[in-house]
């Protein structure tokens, strides 16, 4: 790819993804706006703020916007997450979230790749695991105890906002496990890795989200496998690009796969 490739792609992701609201809403879910920001709260445990650009909005008028988020999430005693762009403006901005009291949290890459590559590639896990779609509570319930296991703390709470995305548009995403055994005492096997694939309406985009393997089946492939049947539901539905949220552990495998990275986004959290 060539930098004027990234441009365009980052590009595409600013005008398509960034400002993106699921329509309908799921069930609890508020969105609101205040200028440039759009809030949304009731997906996750606290809010979520995110914006296409803050229309050169800079010194005192920028951190008014900040300390009206800060107090209203106060106020309600939850937490709140400002996702924080690489290249977002002005430059300072990340020292004036730090000077209102949120707190950097880990830095992931946003990277974008080509669905047709992937959709042609047959996806492969190992022997004795199989990719399986789900929908049902249960099976949402194993996703959130993964999450909990992969990453060490609570994440009940995913399978609440899975479930309720479920039920506001069954045809909106798609949740993949894969699951290793049958055993007597686990029938369909133990949840070993679990992804699933938003699709955006009118963008061309579909979003990958979750990808999480226990560090046991790590370097597998059950990653790659994962993303190639993710790959090959949007291509079914006619997307043409996949963007990732990328950990540092996801990216060199992408990479491998064809994406390449457009910009980073850290999540600044602050929390009451």
């Amino acid at each position: 790819m060539t930098d004027l490739d990234v441009r365009t792609l980052r590009d595409a992701y600013d005008a398509r993804l960034r400002a993106y609201v699921p329509d309908p809403a799921p069930a609890g879910v508020t969105v609101e706006r205040d200028g440039p920001l759009i809030r949304v709260r009731g997906l996750d445990p606290g809010g979520f703020l995110t914006y296409r650009r803050l229309d050169g909005l800079d010194g005192a008028g920028l951190d008014e916007l900040i300390a009206r988020q800060r107090a209203l999430f106060a106020e309600r005693g939850e937490p709140v997450e400002w996702k924080l762009h690489g290249h977002d403006e002005p430059v300072d901005l990340p020292d004036r979230l730090r000077a209102a009291g949120f707190e950097p949290q880990a830095q992931e890459t946003v990277m974008i790749g080509p669905v047709a590559p992937l959709a042609d590639t047959l996806p492969v896990p190992p022997e004795g695991v199989r990719l399986r779609e789900v929908t049902a509570r249960a099976d949402l319930d194993r996703i959130a105890a993964l999450e909990t296991a992969v990453w060490g703390d609570p994440r009940e709470w995913l399978a609440d906002g899975l479930e309720k995305e479920i039920a506001a548009d069954p045809g909106a995403l798609t949740v993949v496990v894969a699951e290793a055994g049958p055993r007597d005492d686990a029938p369909d096997g133990d949840v070993v890795a679990a992804g699933w694939v938003r699709y955006v309406p009118g963008t061309g985009f579909a979003t990958l989200w979750g990808g999480s393997t226990l560090p046991e089946w790590r370097q597998r492939g059950i990653y790659r496998a994962l993303v190639a049947y993710r790959a090959r539901l949007a291509s079914a539905r006619g997307h043409t690009l996949l963007q990732v949220d990328a950990s540092d552990d996801s990216r060199p495998i992408l990479q491998r796969l064809g994406f390449v990275a457009v910009t980073t986004t850290t999540p600044y959290v602050y929390t009451p």
